[in-house]
């Protein structure tokens, strides 16, 4: 059961609220039922909605790190507070000099927190997002209903500190998953293979919804609203330009890693004891993030011989260093990688239930079921 993660997370929302001026509080909560806001999510350092840190006292920050620990296991919010402090790292990296049309290029002040709705009521929910890293967490009924989706990326990957080993945040992703593809035989290596060319970005993007047929997302398209500055689209659209070019990615590389409703790649049933395992603890990488609780509700969805329908897919090198992206996909989950930019050390990876993402179907049956309401819009989003 989730009700005591739901318990701490009411609390800390409560906490924090409590915290704020009036002012802040307008920018902090949003009424329930919402709009679209709260399907909107994004990993770009754009404006992710709601009350950013940089607008908060200290103290208020405290709060709100408390409320976002809440909704993470312990190696969750290390993860995720070393990836907000490799916003000082890139600025550093790219001489200080990046400009998104704010005071600071790189900020790691600049994450936002939004609730949606009064928490303690039967329906709330919370989203803490920046540069990197959107959590998203749903509350119906006293329990954590809803944790996806949920980004963490890293930029850079791997950087130097003092003595032999890296910090790379995002390592156990990425070395997880070539030592599973790299323990394939030919035969299986073939079906898991879907290019040699890597798409630029994880292909699901930042889309509210996951469809079949859904291609690649270009990077302008990855910002809440179009730059209105001429200077900053024409950046984003050259930068996704000369990714592609980069990369040589064609249009039946676009193709074959669009997403698809029946999973692409390899599937764990014709993988080996050995290989499941490897699968396994793939996937407890993504799982994982969210407190204990909530990650054995997740890791039930693939327990057992449910894991048998879960599917590898792999574009790219195999080697460290080569541009490199996969996919793990089965029922009620979707995990994505990528490795490609700023020559290959720049991660970017989702894990999603493409049925319940925000809540969409717990949300579904809780208005069937108390409110007598057939098929019902949520949130604005109907079926």
């Amino acid at each position: 059961m989730t009700h005591r993660v739901a318990a701490r997370m009411t609390d800390a929302a409560q906490a924090w609220l409590e915290s704020l001026d009036d002012a802040q509080r307008a920018q902090a909560v949003r009424p329930w039922p919402s709009d679209e806001e709260r399907h909107r999510w994004y990993y770009t350092p754009t404006d992710h909605g709601g009350l950013a840190l940089t607008r908060m006292r200290p103290a208020q920050q405290s709060l709100a790190m408390q409320l976002l620990a809440t909704g993470l296991s312990r190696a969750g919010y290390v993860t995720v507070s070393t990836i907000m402090g490799l916003e000082n790292v890139l600025d550093h990296l790219e001489g200080w000099q990046v400009d998104w049309g704010r005071e600071r290029g790189r900020d790691p002040q600049l994450y936002w927190l939004c609730v949606f709705g009064e928490p303690g009521s039967g329906l709330w929910s919370w989203r803490f997002g920046g540069h990197h890293v959107s959590v998203h967490h749903l509350i119906v009924d006293g329990q954590v209903a809803a944790s996806t989706p949920c980004f963490l990326g890293a930029d850079p990957a791997s950087s130097p500190l003092l003595g032999p080993h890296p910090l790379r945040p995002l390592a156990g992703a990425e070395d997880l998953a070539r030592d599973l593809v790299r323990s394939l035989d030919d035969e299986q290596a073939a079906r898991a293979l879907l290019t040699p060319v890597a798409p630029v970005d994880i292909v699901g993007g930042n889309r509210p919804r996951i469809s079949d047929g859904h291609l690649l997302m270009p990077l302008p398209d990855l910002w809440r609203g179009r730059f209105t500055e001429r200077r900053l689209a024409d950046r984003v659209e050259d930068m996704h330009r000369a990714a592609e070019e980069k990369a040589g990615v064609r249009a039946e590389d676009h193709q074959a890693v669009r997403l698809t409703a029946a999973p692409k790649g390899l599937a764990a049933a014709d993988m080996s004891d050995g290989q499941r395992e490897q699968l396994r603890a793939l996937l407890d990488v993504y799982v994982a993030r969210v407190p204990e609780e909530l990650a054995e509700r997740e890791a039930a969805k693939f327990a057992g011989e449910r894991l048998r329908d879960v599917h590898l897919a792999w574009a790219g090198g195999l080697e460290r260093g080569q541009p490199h992206y996969y996919r793990v996909q089965g029922p009620r989950l979707l995990a994505e990688y990528d490795n490609t930019q700023r020559d290959v050390n720049h991660v970017h990876t989702v894990w999603r239930d493409p049925e319940n993402d925000f809540g969409f179907d717990v949300l579904r049956g809780h208005l069937i079921e108390h409110h007598n309401v057939a098929s019902p819009p949520v949130d604005g989003v109907g079926p």
